[in-house]
């Protein structure tokens, strides 16, 4: 078979594949034996049609195509293989299957054209001496007092209170039923419209302004048991309820009992109770120490992050849309799997109608962490850097260790994610160490609605690259079965 190659953009190698004349007559004559044992033409027996009869009722145009099919699939199949040519994806016809059928006669050769995606070359033009900048994330001491005044807050004992009003932090129990506001010439002896739902019994809610919408809980603040009083509050907006975004409300409260809160002392005895620390002292330490690594791993992140984007500046490659679509597909997935296991119903939510919206909007994503994944192997591949066998072995063993609770873990799969992870956290790290980074006071670099505005796409999928938390992939060796 004679193939002759063509450099194609996006990744293609075009072929132009020359079918000889023994194979064109072969394929041919095997479609009619096969239809001649399969047709069904009255007055004649399976097996038995006349070759004249069955050319006249099936026609030579269904024949000749029942015969390229077969050629240019395995024309393209055999090409393929004998130039020895990687290949992703299907392979592609290029030529119009029309004019195929006009060109092609038996015992004569048939000249196909196709193109298939092979994986692309990349060029880094710098990978050594990045110039980036990243924010520097510090530990708050203040955290440490905010988790154990949390702590504090959740083993209070609720007091009955008597002899005064309500104020903020108390917890109240109350009656309440909600109507809409009456709006500006509205009739006054109206009776108000109740809003759906806007009612309760026994209704325990702490004084605190976050606790509601906004001005029920100042409302109730000054307060004394037994009391009933007209609130006026406003809906939000947005909010959840988009009937009742930005609209006024108008509820009857009563107070039916009033209780505060004693909180515990924060002292060796509340360190037991709410950890496996003998002292204050040692709890304090754990948290500092924890909230410390919190930030520092936070900072080294920024920094990979800027890296990496600072990377791509420097790489020229150019993607088959094989590996495009293969990409997009991967990270549909994984939403669904994430969606799936908060007990969300995928199937309501990637409908026939918005799939080809969210294959779309991903493209973009699935491109960059593409080029990044090829880049750190280029990178990887150009100084060496390799796992070993015993560093693979030791963190499959501390994740299964870590997860013995975990079932039906496929270590052949844990084992292959393991070396592409700490193959990509070798790699990064050298790139850290013969490149620049320079740390910033957190929140200099992006503005503060950027940061908002991409906080969840953020958390809804981790990058490609960045490397997984030990949950994350001991459930991705665990999906052998899904995918």
């Amino acid at each position: 078979m004679k193939v002759t190659q063509e450099k194609l953009p996006a990744s293609q190698i075009g072929l132009e594949i020359e079918i000889t004349p023994e194979i064109t007559k072969q394929t041919y004559e095997q479609v009619i034996k096969n239809l001649a044992s399969t047709a069904n033409i009255p007055g004649f027996r399976k097996g038995k049609v006349p070759r004249p009869i069955l050319l006249q009722r099936l026609g030579t145009t269904r024949i000749k195509a029942a015969a390229l099919e077969e050629l240019i699939q395995d024309g393209i199949e055999q090409a393929v293989k004998q130039e020895a040519i990687p290949a992703i994806g299907q392979p592609q016809l290029r030529s119009s299957f029309e004019d195929l059928i006009k060109n092609y006669e038996p015992g004569k050769p048939l000249t196909i054209s196709a193109a298939v995606d092979v994986e692309p070359e990349v060029n880094l033009v710098q990978y050594t001496d990045l110039q980036a900048k990243a924010e520097e994330v510090k530990y708050d001491p203040e955290r440490v007092d905010a988790n154990l005044d949390k702590e504090r807050q959740e083993l209070a004992t609720l007091i009955p209170v008597e002899g005064r009003a309500a104020q903020i932090g108390d917890i109240a129990v109350v009656d309440f039923k909600g109507s809409f506001a009456r709006v500006e010439g509205e009739d006054e002896t109206a009776e108000l419209e109740p809003i759906p739902g806007a009612e309760a019994t026994d209704f325990q809610v702490e004084l605190q302004e976050d606790k509601f919408i906004p001005g029920f809980i100042s409302g109730i603040v000054g307060m004394n048991p037994e009391e009933t009083r007209e609130i006026v509050a406003q809906f939000p907006d947005p909010y959840a309820n988009e009937d009742l975004a930005g609209k006024a409300a108008t509820f009857t409260v009563t107070l039916k009992e009033l209780k505060e809160k004693e909180l515990p002392e924060v002292n060796d005895d509340f360190a037991q109770e709410i950890s496996d620390f003998e002292t204050l002292e040692e709890l304090r330490a754990s948290l500092v120490e924890q909230y410390q690594k919190e930030a520092d791993d936070k900072t080294k992140t920024n920094k990979q992050e800027a890296l990496l984007t600072e990377l791509l500046k420097h790489v020229e490659v150019d993607l088959p849309a094989t590996m495009i679509e293969q990409e997009v597909d991967a990270m549909l997935t994984q939403t669904a799997m994430r969606l799936s296991q908060q007990g969300l119903d995928v199937r309501k939510l990637f409908t026939q109608d918005i799939i080809p919206q969210l294959r779309e909007r991903s493209r973009t994503e699935a491109i960059e962490r593409i080029k990044r994944s090829l880049s750190l192997r280029e990178v990887g591949k150009r100084e060496s850097i390799q796992v070993t066998p015993e560093e693979i072995a030791t963190r499959v063993t501390e994740l299964l260790e870590q997860y013995p609770e975990e079932q039906d873990v496929d270590e052949d799969k844990l084992r292959s994610i393991v070396e592409n992870e700490l193959l990509t956290e070798k790699t990064i790290d050298w790139l850290l160490e013969h490149s620049s980074v320079e740390l910033v006071p957190e929140g200099s670099l992006n503005p503060i609605e950027e940061i908002e505005a991409t906080e969840s796409d953020t958390d809804a999928d981790a990058d490609a690259d960045a490397p997984q938390t030990e949950e994350e992939t001991i459930e991705a060796s665990t999906e052998v079965t899904e995918g």
